[in-house]
Formats: C-alpha cells, sequence, structure tokens
C-alpha cells in the first residue's frame, strides 16, 4: 500500500482534493492510504463540519493552522510544520495541486526530503511573473517528479522550460468535480436568495482580485460598465475584499445588479450552470463557465485558459470599458463547436492509475 500526503491551504483546493480522495475510499483503499493536510492558509469560516460532510469531503487528519502574514513569513511556517508532518508520515508521494503559497511550501518540503511531488494541473502559465501564483507555479513544476497537466497547452509549457521527464496530460480534476457537484446541487436545498433562485435570464458577475480591487481606476471602470448595462439583470456574489474596496472609493452599482453574500460551492455551481454568461476575474471560475457551456468574458489582462479563448468561449477585456461592452454584445455569438479541452471527467482515475504504476 502507498501512502499519500496531500497538501492543501484554501478551500478550492479540498474541492478538488475530494475528487482523489472519494476514489481512494470508495474503490482504491487496498492501494492507497491519504493524509489530509491543510496548512490553514487560508481561513474560511464556511469551512464547517457542514460544509465538509454536505461536499462529501474528508475531513484534513492534520491541521497546521498557519494563517495569514507576508508570502515569505506563510510560505516559511508551512515549509517548517510540512517538513516535521512528512518526518513523521514518511510517504511515498506527497500531491499538491494549484498555485498557492501551500503549494510551493508542500512541495519544497518534499523535494528536500527526496519524496517525490506530485503537481496536479501543472504547466499553467499567464506569463506575468508578478504574480504570486506564477511563481509557485513555475517553480513547484520545477521540482516535481509527476507533472499531471490538465491541457496540451500546459504540456507545451513546461516543455519551452525545459521539462519532460514526468510530465503527462491527464485532463483537468476540476471537471470531475464540477460534474459530481453539479449532478449533487440538483440534490440539495439552495440558500440563494428566493427572488435570485426564481430569476429566468441574468449574467454572473465574480471579481476578486487584487490586480482589479486593488486599482481604484481599473475598479471604477469596471464598475461603470456594469453599470451600463441596464437592459440585462446581473447577480454579483461580493467578495469581502472587493466590497471593501468599494466602500473604500465610494463606488455602487445600479439596482439591476443585484449584490447577493458570498455563496458556498453548491450554490456557485447553481448560478454558473443557469447564467446566460459570466464576467469574472477568477481562473477557475472561466473555467467552469467552460465546462457549462457559458459564455466567458475575463476581467484580466491574461488568463491561464489560452484554450478556452482560442476555442471563441472566453474573452479577455482587461478594465477596458469598451472592450467589456463590446464583449457583451458579442455573447450570442459563440461558436458551435466545442471541443473537449479538459478531458472527459475520468481525471481523478488516470492520476491513481499513475501513481499505482
Amino acid at each position: 500500500m502507498k501512502k499519500i500526503v496531500t497538501i492543501v491551504g484554501a478551500r478550492p483546493q479540498f474541492v478538488k482534493a475530494a475528487v482523489l480522495s472519494r476514489l481512494i475510499e470508495r474503490e482504491h483503499s487496498d492501494s492507497f492510504q491519504e493524509v489530509l493536510v491543510h496548512t490553514g492558509q487560508h481561513y474560511d469560516k464556511n469551512m464547517s463540519d457542514v460544509f465538509f460532510s454536505e461536499m462529501e469531503i474528508p475531513l484534513p487528519q492534520i491541521n497546521l493552522e498557519i494563517g495569514s502574514g507576508t508570502h515569505g513569513a506563510m510560505t516559511g511556517r508551512m515549509l517548517e510544520a510540512v517538513e516535521k508532518v512528512l518526518m513523521a508520515e514518511k510517504p511515498d508521494y506527497v500531491l499538491v495541486y494549484g498555485d498557492t503559497n501551500s503549494t510551493l511550501a508542500g512541495a519544497l518540503a518534499a523535494s528536500k526530503m527526496h519524496i517525490p511531488v506530485v503537481h496536479v494541473e501543472a504547466g499553467l502559465r499567464s506569463f506575468n511573473k508578478l504574480m504570486p501564483e506564477e511563481q509557485n507555479r513555475i517553480l513547484t513544476d520545477h521540482i516535481s517528479s509527476l507533472l499531471l497537466c490538465p491541457t496540451g497547452t500546459a504540456v507545451k509549457n513546461l516543455e519551452a522550460e525545459g521539462i519532460n521527464k514526468g510530465v503527462h496530460q491527464v485532463g483537468d480534476v476540476m471537471l470531475d468535480a464540477s460534474l459530481f457537484y453539479r449532478d449533487k446541487s440538483h440534490d440539495t436545498p439552495s440558500a440563494l436568495p428566493p427572488e435570485i433562485r426564481n430569476m429566468d435570464s441574468f449574467f454572473l458577475i465574480t471579481l476578486h482580485r487584487a490586480e482589479n480591487t486593488d486599482d481604484p481606476a481599473r475598479l471604477k471602470t469596471i464598475v461603470e460598465a456594469m453599470n451600463s448595462m441596464t437592459d440585462r439583470a446581473g447577480v454579483f456574489p461580493l467578495h469581502p475584499r472587493t466590497k471593501k474596496m468599494l466602500e473604500t472609493h465610494n463606488l455602487s452599482f445600479s439596482p439591476h445588479i443585484k449584490i447577493i453574500e458570498p455563496v458556498g460551492f453548491l450554490d456557485m455551481i447553481r448560478l454558473e450552470s443557469e447564467c446566460d454568461f459570466i464576467l469574472t476575474d477568477s481562473g477557475g471560475v472561466q473555467k467552469e463557465a467552460y465546462f457549462f457551456k457559458k459564455p466567458c468574458i475575463t476581467l484580466r489582462d491574461q488568463t491561464e485558459w489560452v484554450e478556452t479563448v482560442d476555442a471563441g468561449w472566453n474573452t479577455i477585456v482587461g478594465a477596458d470599458e469598451e472592450k467589456i461592452l463590446n464583449a457583451v454584445s458579442r455573447v450570442n455569438s459563440i461558436p458551435s463547436d466545442y471541443p473537449a479541452l479538459y478531458g472527459d471527467g475520468r481525471t481523478g482515475n488516470r492520476i491513481l492509475k499513475l501513481l499505482d504504476y
């Protein structure tokens, strides 16, 4: 039996990790033992016992309770704490997801102890090294033993950096998760306000990245663009950081934009699958838009998910009001082609097959 230590630090990573955790528990318990470690990078009041039970996500066996801080301090504390866990557990693999500080700390700790690092979502690049996430992706990929890529583009990105060994295109684990939770959401009561649940037509907004929220000019332009779209109703689950910055700069939305509290993952899946189109600066939401065949307008200057742009389902507009409104005017002109960019929803099975080799 092989032991896997999985390092996660934020709620989205739990959702991704749950794909493998469920498969191990239900189909591969004779082959694998998993130890789930939560660094505590993001404190999330929504991650209660109810969250774990409703999402069918195992509780972490170990919570390091690192908390927030500067990037260097946080990563350093994680590195020290994860190293102690690995010394005690002596795993065959350390598995990390994505591009957070927890990802990098877990990978560094394992690599220095000569434990093979498995990086799920390897090879993603925005080519903006000012982003901490981009730095984490690159560094993690260069010390990983197994690089599990969601797309062919990710494989090519690694090839361009001289990484060829241990690279596998397996599909996107978030497609597995999104399909599972879409089906599950049909049987789970919604916490959305009744007026939102009963809307026949709306677009969805998410906005939280520092490049938009912490830049008053960009934030003002995005708000003005949304406010000018008076012929459509919008739903905006408002991130706390965005709310704070809107208040700081005395910015507000017109009544056709329905502001609601942040929503849980199942309700977010509902909104994404039922809306007409999506405006977002989230990498994950861009993909989920594609999973649910929704046109996406990305409020960033680059994206890691270039395949969705090339396929015509995603438009990069930054914080340019004219580009935003032009993209909105074209949302009904999406291509008829829908290529299977991210696999077939069986990525988890492929990963475990590779680990069991």
